[in-house]
């Protein structure tokens, strides 16, 4: 058994967990959670989504939130962008003033080095989710791919529901792996296979991997699995034992699917790391803050973390969550 020596987190928490809250959090409270989230050691965050206020209300200052988050060298704030338009209000942002260098020469652009796309292996979750087909999504990739390219913005793809689908069931893993290569073919640097409705196990997850990289090197393979089965970890244990070194997960395992009835949110980003750290796995993110973080953000929901790890280390100083308090 071979397990990476490294694993880069990409945590998603204030995009992809925020966006399924009831609570429509204040922008300061957005940006005091990803300013603590940079300070933790995390090196990429999902910090938002320029959908329609209409269709996503939770996240719908997206451009408050990228203009005034503390931004620290060596950390890559994202956002996720459904089509052109999003990208568009994205670039329309304020350039931020005197940006650090990025890595490759890459020029941020409106506050953003990355941006991510978004598609299903399911058909009908397609629709359910973005009203189009999946042929219909990747038509709505291309002008996003040459906008991004042309702004010289990295672009990550998302495949949804790899492991089951709320309205189909089981996915064919070939179908899985056709859709991700079609994703790296428009130019996405990354693809990120998400159990959506967290019903995968972890047998099956190295089969769709398998199948997956028959078209993609697993250094541009990540997994974005949900708890709702309590899978996520071994299902996360089960993709690094195959070489997968980029997980997605969520601070205090906020969020679920608002297309998917029932599922709950990303593995914890405090359990992924403690499981990590007792691997002998380098993160750089540091364990302590982020218990913090959890207990920080589940306060300001009115609710407590929906993480093992948070309830077993929880810090002394921290307060259970009361209903309605905003620190």
């Amino acid at each position: 058994m071979t397990l990476p020596e490294r694993v880069k987190i990409v945590e998603v928490g204030p995009r992809d967990g925020l966006q399924n809250e009831k609570t429509i959090l204040p922008h300061y409270v957005k940006i005091d959670l990803i300013n603590r989230l940079s300070e933790s050691g995390l090196s990429y965050i999902e910090a938002s989504s320029f959908v329609s206020p209409k269709a996503i209300p939770q996240l719908g200052d997206a451009k408050i939130v990228l203009d005034e988050i503390t931004r620290k060298s060596g950390v890559t704030y994202a956002a996720l962008v459904p089509n052109i338009k999003g990208l568009e209000n994205a670039l329309d942002m304020s350039p931020t003033p005197n940006p650090p260098p990025l890595q490759g020469g890459r020029i941020k652009v409106g506050g953003l080095e990355e941006v991510a796309i978004f598609t299903a292996a399911s058909e009908t979750f397609c629709q359910k989710n973005i009203n189009a087909s999946i042929d219909e999504s990747f038509i709505r990739f291309a002008p996003v791919m040459e906008l991004a390219k042309a702004h010289n913005i990295r672009v990550r793809g998302y495949v949804s529901c790899v492991a089951g689908c709320p309205y189909e069931g089981k996915i064919n893993p070939e179908r899985v792996a056709e859709i991700s290569a079609r994703l790296m073919d428009i130019g996405c640097y990354e693809v990120s296979l998400g159990d959506t409705i967290g019903v995968g196990t972890p047998h099956q997850i190295e089969l769709i991997i398998h199948h997956v990289a028959k078209f993609i090197d697993m250094p541009h393979i990540a997994l974005h699995m949900h708890n709702t089965y309590g899978q996520a970890l071994a299902n996360i244990y089960a993709g690094l034992q195959m070489g997968i070194a980029t997980i997605d997960s969520s601070v205090g395992g906020l969020g679920g699917c608002p297309y998917a009835k029932g599922a709950s949110g990303n593995v914890a980003t405090e359990d992924l790391v403690y499981m990590l750290n007792g691997l002998g796995i380098e993160t750089g993110v540091n364990l302590e803050s982020i218990i913090k973080t959890a207990w920080f953000i589940a306060e300001c929901l009115g609710r407590q973390p929906d993480s093992k790890v948070a309830h077993a280390l929880n810090p002394l100083t921290v307060i259970p969550a009361k209903a309605g308090t905003l620190t």
